[in-house]
């Protein structure tokens, strides 16, 4: 049902729009995302798809047209990285509010300026509270497997919001690693036929979309927005279970790594997740209790089965690749906080550690300096600095 390859992550998500393959995809070309669509771009040229490719000007344009597809009935797809990301932002509010289920692959690159072409999730952090729902890789076969999942949550009757899959820029993107991808047929049978109940081709049940809506509706129907995220959670943990079946790969909220009986813990995304759980595995066999928490879905935040996850550690350190500016810590520390706040049980301590702007390495002797760091406040109850920027030169 699969065959293993060599593979870079935007080979994968190609491969996984081929497979897809969507009604519409308007897109623009964009360092390190432009790969995806070049490839798709040969699929289309070859006859391996029959989706209407749409060349636009811009990344505006490009959400656009995918908003206007997709209203029209169609299965439709974009992708993205970086400034083109923030370039289409004023469209995926729309693209949220209108309900339309639209997938999109976001290439992880630093946002400017300066000018960087390297990888941190600053792109998709500031797209965290547009109504997206936010399914984060750590490598090319989750990137594969998370985007093939997406169509199916973004589509079901019970969700019906515009999904993101991210993967870090270069290390996942252009990185060659192996992953196992599915007969074609096996995933054409997955994600089925787009059925959508309400469309504006639909001639015979007109409908009106993207309407005036002043203060007599506009709250009820950001409120079905809201109320649409908080059916998120089961139907990825259904979506998953139908995917296992025919991959063999289990997928959750979060991955946890080694964490049962760990007394102190990392949270991290993306890419970085498969360094610290080598390093979990050298400190496990030194005698130290350390485990990892690895996210897969940030938007909506699973924030009560996180912080039951994490409850009873004695510290946690949560490792952003990204800065808020708040002063208060990166985006993914502070939600967790958050969450944490109303845990049962002691307060568990918390610290957070910046790290890889703009792509800088992050190594193992960094994150085993961290778990260093989590046991001496595991061991005392005292934080002296509760946000580092890890890897920095002050």
């Amino acid at each position: 049902m699969s065959k293993r390859v060599a593979i870079t992550g935007n080979e994968a998500v190609a491969e996984a729009m081929r497979q897809i393959n969507p009604d519409v995809v308007a897109a623009y070309p964009i360092t390190p995302q432009t790969e995806i669509v070049q490839f798709f771009a040969d699929f289309v040229s070859d006859g391996k798809v029959d989706t209407e490719f749409v060349t636009v000007e811009s990344e505006h344009s490009a959400m656009s047209a995918t908003v206007g597809a997709s209203a029209a009935g169609a299965r439709a797809m974009t992708a993205t990285s970086s400034q083109g990301l923030a370039l289409m932002w004023e469209v995926l509010y729309i693209a949220s509010g209108l309900r339309l289920p639209i997938v999109a692959p976001v290439v992880n690159r630093a946002l400017s300026a300066p000018i960087n072409i390297h990888c941190d999730p600053s792109d998709t952090m500031g797209a965290r509270d547009s109504g997206w729902i936010q399914i984060y890789s750590e490598d090319a076969q989750e990137a594969y497997d998370n985007l093939i999942q997406a169509v199916r949550i973004a589509e079901h009757p019970d969700v019906l919001l515009p999904t993101m899959v991210t993967m870090d820029g270069f290390i996942v993107s252009h990185g060659m690693g192996n992953a196992k991808l599915l007969n074609d047929d096996v995933v054409k049978k997955f994600v089925g036929e787009y059925e959508p109940e309400h469309y504006l081709l639909d001639v015979e049940n007109p409908i009106t979309v993207g309407a005036l809506d002043f203060s007599d509706w506009y709250f009820e129907h950001r409120r079905q927005l809201a109320d649409a995220h908080t059916k998120v959670k089961d139907v990825v943990l259904q979506v998953a279970k139908e995917f296992k079946e025919i991959s063999g790969r289990e997928y959750n909220l979060f991955d946890a790594y080694r964490l049962d009986d760990a007394e102190v813990a990392i949270v991290v995304i993306n890419s970085a997740a498969g360094t610290a759980k080598t390093v979990v595995d050298e400190l496990r066999e030194k005698g130290l209790k350390v485990g990892l928490l690895k996210i897969r879905l940030f938007r909506p935040f699973p924030h009560k089965e996180i912080a039951e996850a994490l409850s009873g550690k004695k510290a946690v350190a949560v490792l952003d690749r990204a800065d808020s500016l708040s002063l208060m810590g990166g985006p993914l520390y502070i939600d967790l906080r958050a969450a944490m706040y109303d845990s049962p049980g002691p307060r568990v301590k918390m610290v957070n550690y910046i790290y890889g702007l703009g792509g800088r390495d992050i190594n193992m002797e960094q994150i085993a300096g961290v778990y260093d760091d989590l046991m001496e406040i595991a061991k005392t109850g005292e934080i002296t600095q509760p946000v580092t920027y890890l890897g920095v030169r002050e």
